[in-house]
């Protein structure tokens, strides 16, 4: 048992072994005192609180934000009474560098998620699929699918999110079909977005780290052999859940919904934006988010092209009307598109909590708890089961994936990548494999599970998933196999 909980509190650790290159030898090992085991406690509690939000509705980026204040706050007093004021300093740093590229990478995306919902783009697609009137059968996979292939544009969260409206628009008081077809949709829109970059919060953390194997960098393509891996975990548990999907026909239909003016041309100007940001970082070998930011500049030239010429929407307005309202008119105001309402209205509580996170776990292991489990994990593992030098990683990568389901693949997956183990492009895409599809067998192990906790309230609850936890295991377990399978070649 305490191999277990030292492992799993290990594992949420990183920044260890980056700490002690980077701060030249002045770093302290605090694992055995006071100050660590103190950190240890406020993250631990912190992360008890993001577990328990479904409960306490106290929103999961308030705590760990203080925690990671607390837990620098110690730090920083310890190196300072101890005559290193600027280690922990430059430590600090580090961490809020890696932080600001993802942040401001996601906060472009999600900008453009909220400019196209806002335009109807979703809502369109809601009330087709509503209008349609397919039975319980062939809407669980209609939306399975649908969720399997936006993901890796859209992220999962949002894909999630989408098609759960779906569900619940038809489903109606048939809390059975309910919940499966929010089960299938979290482990379809996960499984969706670990074989894209855009799709999940550790695919874009393992692209953005520019990691490098012997066979070379893990780019942007490199990505996709991981689609049919993908495929296969959440086909096997879709497949299984099928026959348990009443076999009826949901009543009423949907409302035809127009779309805004401009709204086919912000798709485009966000594939654009996608392609300068692959551009950048493959071809200039800048950061994937200078790319990103300049796509932020396409929404908002457009966007004052849109403000500049509302009045087409508007054609009954007089031209005095007109003048007064655009120069009148705030952010969110029917008559104007203004892009930093679309920033405002980003998920916010995410990236604060991503915010958290990072630096916990950074302050963390910058404490000094990784160095010894990481040897264990990717060395140890490996040499007790006499597995080849290749595979010697594949037992910590595979626990990696179950940890995501218990404790959310963020602070997972950023304990992996400050690790930073020797391995193969074959191992670095299994640990991206396992911890994008880990968190689909707890309804908590992912953003977009707990967001459908939180949408679909009564109906999709954690009892309801864990029901099927051994089927989406059994998917879990399939995929991993048939990545070893079919990219045996890049071990």
């Amino acid at each position: 048992m305490r191999l277990i909980a030292t492992v799993l509190i290990s594992l949420l650790l990183p920044s260890a072994a980056f700490a002690a290159a980077s701060s030249g030898g002045d770093r302290f090992d605090l694992t055995n005192h006071w100050v660590g085991f103190t950190a240890i406690g406020i993250f631990t509690v912190a992360y008890l609180l993001v577990m328990a939000e479904e409960f306490t509705h106290l929103r999961k980026s308030k705590p760990v934000i203080l925690a990671a204040g607390l837990i620098w706050g110690l730090i920083a007093w310890y190196y300072n009474t101890h005559g290193l004021p600027h280690t922990a300093e430059e430590m600090v740093r580090h961490n809020l560098l890696e932080y600001a590229e993802l942040m401001l990478f996601l906060l472009v995306a999600m900008t453009y998620i909220n400019a196209m919902d806002e335009r109807n783009v979703f809502e369109k697609l809601r009330s087709w699929l509503v209008s349609k009137g397919f039975g319980f059968r062939k809407l669980f996979w209609i939306t399975g699918v649908l969720a399997f292939f936006i993901s890796p544009v859209a992220d999962n969260l949002t894909t999630a999110l989408l098609m759960c409206a779906v569900v619940l628009a038809v489903g109606g008081s048939n809390t059975k079909f309910v919940l499966l077809a929010c089960i299938n949709i979290v482990v379809a829109a996960n499984a969706g977005g670990a074989f894209s970059p855009f799709g999940d919060i550790t695919t874009l953390m393992v692209w953005q780290k520019s990691v490098t194997t012997p066979q070379g960098p893990v780019d942007f393509w490199a990505f996709f052999a991981l689609f049919v891996p993908s495929l296969v975990n959440w086909l096997i548990p879709a497949a299984i859940m099928h026959f348990a999907v009443p076999d009826e026909k949901p009543q009423g239909g949907g409302e035809d919904v127009e779309l805004k003016r401009g709204a086919k041309r912000i798709m485009v100007f966000f594939l654009a934006t996608i392609v300068t940001a692959v551009s950048f970082h493959n071809f200039l070998g800048m950061p994937p988010v200078i790319g990103m930011l300049t796509g932020l500049a396409y929404l908002q030239f457009f966007g004052f092209y849109l403000k500049k010429t509302f009045h087409l929407d508007h054609p009954q307005l007089s031209n005095e009307d007109r003048i007064e309202m655009e120069h009148d008119g705030q952010m969110g105001d029917m008559v104007s598109f203004d892009v930093f309402n679309k920033v405002a209205r980003a998920e916010w509580d995410t990236l604060l909590f991503f915010y958290g996170v990072v630096l916990c776990v950074g302050g963390l292991g910058f404490i000094g708890y990784l160095a010894v489990v990481s040897e264990m994990m990717y060395t140890q593992w490996g040499a007790a089961m006499e597995l080849t030098p290749a595979m010697n990683a594949t037992p910590a990568n595979i626990m990696v994936g179950i940890l995501s389901a218990i404790v959310d693949n963020i602070p997972v997956m950023f304990a992996v990548l400050t690790m930073m183990p020797d391995m193969s492009m074959g191992q670095w895409l299994l640990v991206t494999l396992t911890a994008g599809v880990g968190g689909s067998m707890l309804s908590i192990g992912s953003a977009a599970g707990v967001a459908l906790m939180g949408q679909a309230r009564g109906k999709y609850t954690f009892f309801g998933h864990l029901k099927w936890a051994p089927v989406i295991a059994l998917g879990y377990a399939a995929s991993i196999v048939v990545h070893l399978w079919i990219n045996s070649g890049s071990f």
